[in-house]
């Protein structure tokens, strides 16, 4: 399996399939708009203008498994989005990225990836905050937070996975590298 062989929904519930990014790097990321990370927004448009003519695709999905933070509908996250943080790239439907309803997208990219751990100053934050959702959460590929970010070279087939205190200055160099 690769990415191209998953179809998701679009904001206004149509089926899009990922093989229409194909021969393109692809950065696959769980949003938020009421998250602490919440303004990684301006990192990745910002990677977005910069890299999109090399190749690079951003696919962005808001989730609200943690914490509530993506409250209200499809449409009101991306009026936040667009107006707050003037994102262009694409936006889809608000999915479950862990348990049973994850989109099999998602299922797909923890369960061929590993949680490598927090880093910065962050990072205890974080570990106590994934050790109360999930005893086991070292030990999983589950998504741990909002921003988690999965890069995917042309080919379709995943390069790399960026957990959300990682510096966006490491998250682009990957994304140049793969470029």
């Amino acid at each position: 399996m690769n990415l191209y062989d998953f179809t998701v929904k679009s904001r206004d519930g149509a089926d899009v399939s990922l093989s229409d990014y194909a021969g393109k790097v692809v950065m696959v990321v769980n949003t938020a708009t009421g998250c602490g990370f919440t303004p990684q927004y301006t990192d990745l448009q910002t990677i977005y203008n910069d890299l999109r003519d090399k190749g690079l695709e951003i696919l962005d999905f808001p989730c609200n498994q943690f914490a509530d933070q993506a409250p209200g509908t499809d449409e009101e996250i991306h009026t936040f989005c667009t107006g707050r943080f003037g994102i262009t790239f694409p936006q889809f439907a608000k999915i479950d990225v862990n348990g049973e309803n994850a989109i099999p997208l998602f299922q797909w990219l923890t369960a061929n990836t590993t949680f490598d751990g927090f880093n910065g100053p962050m990072a205890l934050v974080m570990n106590g905050v994934a050790k109360k959702m999930d005893k086991d959460y070292k030990n999983n590929g589950n998504v741990k937070w909002n921003f988690t970010k999965f890069l995917i070279d042309r080919e379709g087939n995943i390069i790399g996975r960026y957990e959300p205190t990682v510096s966006m200055d490491k998250v682009r160099a990957a994304v140049e590298a793969a470029l």
